[in-house]
């Protein structure tokens, strides 16, 4: 692995590469001290849904943003195409594809155009009947997921205006529990444009178990629904698409079909180019990295370790490096391929700022991915055997005990924190809980106590190292999301009721050409089993290898444009 040595770009070129700057409040000290919730942004302790004014001028500025749509969506009708059939993405898994869903494999593509006969058009119009749609969201909250509620309640009154939208209050949690809100142009008013999930929240991120499945579709029946629309990233969708085959099995009229939506960029493939929420969350990072690169080099003596969003893939990580050029950049996917271990990363780190001292200079930004631990081959086979001890049922307390002499070795090698952290109870998709892992703490700790070594031997002659460590997860999440994401996720709910309208389940909402203008953008719907793989992994020494069909996140292409 080669650390990514870049220079240094203070702040972003130009005020339409940067997001703005998080509303400030403009009442008085006095004022501000008697803060009460509704003196908040839409309330902190609000009720989900409920009609409130925006607070903020910046807010209600981006509000009256209205995201455009490509011409075959303008209409009041779409014409379909329907293209070719489709297998899967890695044709080696194609055939335990094809036996997981027997019912939704080999769906064709499909495209959906502006009308050829405008009469025609007219009279389909007419004939219409309402239908009951009903959305929720499923995973990490994004800037630009309330657009595709917007977009979605929008083509549902253009379509009959008599249809109905339901929203699943709590996330899938209020999806197994019926609880709804019906959508409105009332309720929508202060969520247009404006990031977080709070118009509906979001809980567990799983329909999956039999039990989730079977509530799932008797909250479908009971509420008539005719389509359920589910927001999310790669889980929710690999999700969304064991539910539409449940459904079709059961003869369930509900047609399921997912958006994708996700911070990390990492649902990308032949049929979707990028999520919503990626753009947004990059420039905001990347004017926080600005920041701290500006104070690295105003003070000249820290060394800032941040760590990112990117759980399976480092896109955040390599977008926000390019934008904002911090010294380095270590990707998890560069360290898997190396198989570097633990060390072997922390000489390196040390190489550079051993190296940059030689000139003069004692500080600098590193940039790492949150999942940047589970790319190191010790700390990732650590990592599992600890999820293997959760899965039984061991107590925290005798993990540490229970683990195999080398993976003991290494935890007892591990500063205190790290081993709490590690010891965490999972996600609700049995992973560790990277966001609570204080890699980048991990990685500054080790580091100073190898430059510590290094001066002791005379290899080390510059001033002392000190660090200092940020965790960009979580300031972005519910940034205002940028034009892009506001037309992307708008453009992908309009796109969601055509596909329900066409009678289509099992797909997911797409658009090509995101790189030009958005009347050049071509909208379409993909099976989401033509996006699946399987990858087999082991459970435990000595175990047959596993897995089931997926759709599993996208890696940085080591030999692509971006990282080149």
């Amino acid at each position: 692995m080669t650390i990514r040595t870049l220079s240094y770009l203070p702040r972003l070129s130009s005020p339409d590469q940067r997001t703005a700057p998080a509303p400030q409040l403009h009442q008085p000290a006095s004022k501000i001290v008697n803060l009460v919730p509704s003196d908040l942004s839409r309330g902190m302790n609000a009720d989900y849904g409920v009609p409130t004014e925006l607070a903020g001028p910046l807010q209600q500025r981006r509000a009256l943003y209205q995201p455009r749509l490509p011409p075959c969506l303008q209409g009041a009708t779409v014409r379909v195409e329907y293209d070719d059939a489709t297998t899967t993405i890695d044709p080696t898994g194609a055939h335990a594809v094809a036996q997981a869903f027997p019912r939704t494999y080999g769906q064709r593509l499909v495209t959906f155009l502006s009308p050829d006969d405008t009469a025609g058009a007219v009279k389909a119009v007419n004939e219409r009947q309402p239908i009951r749609v009903g959305v929720v969201f499923s995973g990490r909250q994004s800037p630009g997921g309330h657009n595709v509620v917007w977009g979605l309640h929008d083509a549902l009154k253009v379509y009959n205006p008599q249809s109905i939208l339901y929203g699943f209050i709590g996330g899938t949690e209020g999806l197994f529990a019926n609880k709804t809100l019906e959508i409105t142009n009332d309720v929508l008013a202060s969520y247009k444009n404006q990031g977080g999930f709070d118009l509906l929240g979001r809980s567990i991120d799983q329909i999956r178990s039999s039990k989730q499945v079977s509530a799932a579709m008797t909250t479908c029946q009971d509420l008539n629904l005719d389509g359920l629309v589910i927001v999310g990233g790669v889980t929710s969708n690999s999700d969304a698409a064991q539910l539409a085959e449940t459904l079709v099995q059961k003869n369930c009229k509900t047609k399921v079909v997912g958006v994708p939506v996700s911070l990390n960029g990492d649902l990308k493939n032949q049929f979707v180019e990028t999520t919503v929420g990626f753009d947004t969350v990059c420039k905001v990072n990347s004017q926080l990295i600005s920041n701290v690169c500006l104070d690295a080099i105003s003070a000249g003596k820290y060394y800032y370790f941040v760590r990112l969003m990117g759980r399976k893939a480092s896109h955040v990580a390599l977008e926000c490096a390019l934008q904002s050029h911090p010294n380095m950049l270590i990707m998890g996917e560069e360290v898997a391929l190396s198989k570097l271990t633990l060390m072997e990363v922390i000489n390196k780190i040390c190489d550079g700022v051993q190296a940059r001292a030689e000139l003069g200079k004692h500080h600098g930004v590193l940039l790492i991915p949150e999942g940047l631990i589970e790319s190191i081959p010790e700390m990732y086979a650590l990592i599992q055997e600890i999820s293997i001890l959760h899965n039984n049922n061991v107590p925290v307390t005798e993990i540490p005990t229970q683990l195999s002499p080398w993976a003991a070795a290494l935890f007892q090698f591990l500063p205190p924190f790290i081993r709490r952290e590690l010891l965490l109870h999972q996600e609700s998709d049995n992973s560790a809980q990277l966001s609570q892992i204080d890699t980048e703490q991990l990685l500054a700790h080790l580091v100073e106590a190898e430059m510590i070594k290094r001066t002791k031997e005379g290899r080390y002659k510059g001033k002392k190292f000190s660090s200092v460590c940020h965790f960009f997860g979580y300031q972005a999440r519910g940034s205002l999301p940028s034009n892009f994401d506001c037309d992307y996720a708008y453009v992908l709910g309009h796109i969601s009721l055509h596909m329900i309208a066409a009678g289509l389940t099992g797909y997911m909402a797409t658009v090509a050409n995101l790189k030009d203008p958005v009347h050049k953008w071509r909208c379409a719907a993909a099976p989401l089993t033509a996006m699946m793989s399987v990858r087999r992994h082991l459970r435990g020494p000595g175990a047959i290898p596993i897995g089931k069909p997926a759709i599993h996140p996208s890696p940085i292409d080591l030999k692509g444009k971006a990282y080149e």
